[in-house]
């Protein structure tokens, strides 16, 4: 990290990764926005806000391989600005056709800069510390943008929704352009650069890109299992924001238990307990239980992820793996709400259940192929 301003660093760190991950925050807003005040379908709808995820997820695979050798404040300070300038375009724009465009382009450079973004936190002295601190950001971000951003699009209109998201990129420009800190140096040495990612990272991206999966299948099907079950829509609601202030908490929970809590074990646990909070979602029968699962849902891939960057940072120092993170998280994001759907469609609720526990069997697979804190990974030889 830059060592002459630390805290400025950090606060940078922490906006730009509130800015690049607006999506995760913002997506029933946006889809909602989309349907309500563009008087586009669902699909449409949808598959605009897949634009935006798919080019983040192109963007990172992209950036991701080279972030050593990039100049990471400008490779952020520019991706934002360009995707601010998208954003204020949307908030002109009529066609579907200029839309689709323009959210691509929000994505490929929101994704680029979300992508130098993690790069450097993983090459940081405290990684699992520093995504801890900028995850607990995005909670609080999270809880002022979902509280007040539909009462300005009910006042506004529609296209003020872009304009609050081209507004939130101008702000992560101008404290990029201003703050944003440099890798630490032992950790961006271009010899590492040229190491094979050794095979036991690959299949913790695997995993976490699995809990992903399962995330944004069942969360995006959260607020109407509930309500299919018959609970009333202010108890639902209530869910919901109590989901939103349960998720401050995972961040520095796992800040302060990284010494105590061996990784490994937190991420062969992590699946298991996601998937039986979404079988006890989606086969609910009385509220309590629905309550206490959803309220508990998303903070369990919070805590979970902070630990997989913390040890990944730390089997692969070089800041490439997880340079990728917008692609691990995006691509589940934007696949899991589709297959949700369809298992919804051909067999109900409680087939997410049963989808989610396959899955994280796949990802308990992948995590336990990760070495166990007494064992080193093997040094790799430089990729020919």
């Amino acid at each position: 990290m830059n060592r002459n301003h630390p805290r400025r660093g950090r606060i940078a760190l922490m906006v730009a990764h509130c800015a690049g991950m607006v999506d995760l925050v913002a997506l029933p807003v946006w889809v909602g926005t989309l349907i309500s005040r563009f008087k586009l379908d669902p699909q449409q709808a949808g598959a605009l806000a897949t634009l935006f995820l798919a080019g983040a997820v192109v963007a990172s695979l992209i950036v991701a391989p080279r972030v050593g050798r990039l100049p990471v404040r400008w490779v952020a300070t520019a991706g934002y600005a360009v995707s601010a300038i998208a954003f204020f375009c949307l908030a002109m724009s009529t066609s579907f056709g200029s839309m689709a465009a323009l959210h691509a382009v929000a994505g490929l450079s929101a994704g680029a800069a979300l992508s130098v973004t993690h790069g450097t936190i993983a090459r940081s002295d405290t990684p699992h510390r520093l995504f801890a601190q900028v995850g607990f950001a995005l909670g609080v971000f999270g809880i002022v943008f979902l509280g007040a951003t539909p009462q300005v699009v009910a006042a506004a209109g529609g296209h003020a929704l872009f304009l609050v998201f081209g507004g939130v990129m101008v702000v992560a420009t101008l404290v990029c352009a201003a703050f944003f800190p440099a890798p630490d140096a032992t950790a961006a040495q271009p010899e590492a650069g040229r190491q094979r990612i050794a095979a036991p990272v690959w299949f913790g991206i695997a995993g976490v890109s699995a809990m992903a999966l399962v995330q944004a299948m069942s969360f995006s099907f959260l607020e109407r299992a509930g309500a299919d079950q018959g609970f009333a829509v202010g108890a639902v609601t209530a869910v919901l924001v109590a989901a939103g202030i349960v998720n401050l908490l995972p961040a520095p929970l796992a800040a302060l238990l990284e010494k105590r809590l061996p990784a490994r074990s937190v991420l062969l646990a992590g699946p298991v307990l996601q998937a039986a909070l979404v079988m006890t979602i989606m086969n609910a029968t009385t509220f309590a239980p629905y309550a206490t699962a959803g309220a508990l849902l998303v903070a369990v891939m919070v805590f979970t992820h902070t630990f997989a960057f913390g040890l990944l940072a730390r089997l692969e120092p070089t800041g490439r793996a997880l340079a990728a993170t917008p692609a691990m998280l995006m691509v589940g994001a934007a696949i899991g709400p589709v297959l949700g759907g369809t298992l919804v469609k051909a067999s109900g609720y409680a087939s997410l259940g049963y989808a989610a526990v396959a899955i994280a069997l796949i990802a308990v697979a992948c995590m336990s192929q990760l070495p166990k804190p007494s064992v080193a990974l093997p040094v790799q030889k430089p990729a020919t």
